[in-house]
């Protein structure tokens, strides 16, 4: 059977709700999901699954990487996933010039470690709305995809 592991910062709650959405729609698609917080896990976990995803927010309006993902993120770059599918996703507010740099900085994170791509980054402004959530049924089916072409 195809694994997930879905690590995902979230002060709000609401990159959880997405990642939370994202298990939902894989699980749909007979992949087992596993989902963690990004403080509860290591970057070297992702070697026991074959698609691995990270959900993220960005954090003030300099858009840092959050807090409480540094260290996840730094030791991320370590790890040899080749073979690995990867999708980045997250939430941000479009108030803010920058929107979603921390989706981008994980998505080029994971090229580091030799993973491949399996979707698009995916952002989404504030709370996920209908389209949005069709955008992240959407990554799912990407990722599996990408995942049986692998093979």
């Amino acid at each position: 059977m195809t694994k997930a592991l879905i690590v995902y910062a979230s002060m709000t709650g609401t990159t959880k709700g997405i990642a939370e959405l994202l298990a939902e729609q894989l699980r749909a698609l007979k992949v087992e999901v596993l989902l963690e917080e990004c403080t509860e896990v290591y970057p070297t976990e992702f070697l026991d699954y074959n698609i691995c995803v990270m959900a993220t927010y960005t954090y003030g309006s300099d858009g840092a990487l959050p807090e409480e993902a540094e260290d996840f993120f730094y030791d991320l770059e370590e790890v040899n996933l080749t073979g690995k599918i990867f999708g980045v996703l997250g939430s941000g507010d479009l108030i803010y010039d920058k929107f979603c740099p921390a989706v981008d900085d994980f998505d080029k994170q994971f090229e580091k470690t030799q993973a491949t791509r399996g979707t698009e980054t995916l952002k989404i402004n504030l709370t996920p709305e209908q389209k949005d959530k069709e955008d992240i049924k959407q990554f799912a089916k990407n990722l599996v995809a990408s995942y049986s072409q692998s093979l």
